[in-house]
């Protein structure tokens, strides 16, 4: 049985290979991958994946919808009723293949911390 930290995808659909322009790496190691994920209003990333589960803390929030690969809606900001804030940490699973659109008038800026398999 596959656990969280075994979920693999092509590794061209990573984000720091699929969406460099969207995705800073500030820190890798054998435990931690640290990113800086910046997308500006009317932007959207190109299709990317996230392998593995962390957490996100939020240093600028703006409405956006996450697509699928096929480019179904799989979640839309504006229909939620709890918006993250800057300063809040929360935490995600891997995110299977995937883009984000910013339909909101502000930044979308998050530091995630990735937790790798051998921690």
């Amino acid at each position: 049985m596959m656990n969280a930290f075994e979920i693999s995808w092509p590794k061209e659909l990573d984000a720091m290979t699929a969406a460099p322009e969207h995705h800073t790496l500030l820190l890798e190691n054998e435990h931690v991958r640290v990113l800086d994920s910046l997308v500006k209003p009317g932007e959207s990333t190109p299709v990317h994946t996230h392998e593995w589960p962390g957490v996100l803390y939020i240093l600028g929030f703006s409405d956006f919808v996450r697509y699928d690969d096929t480019g179904e809606v799989l979640f839309d900001s504006r229909e939620s009723v709890d918006k993250p804030t800057p300063g809040q940490a929360l935490w995600a699973g891997p995110l299977h293949p995937h883009y984000v659109s910013n339909v909101g008038e502000t930044d979308i800026r998050v530091i995630s911390v990735e937790l790798k398999p051998n921690y």
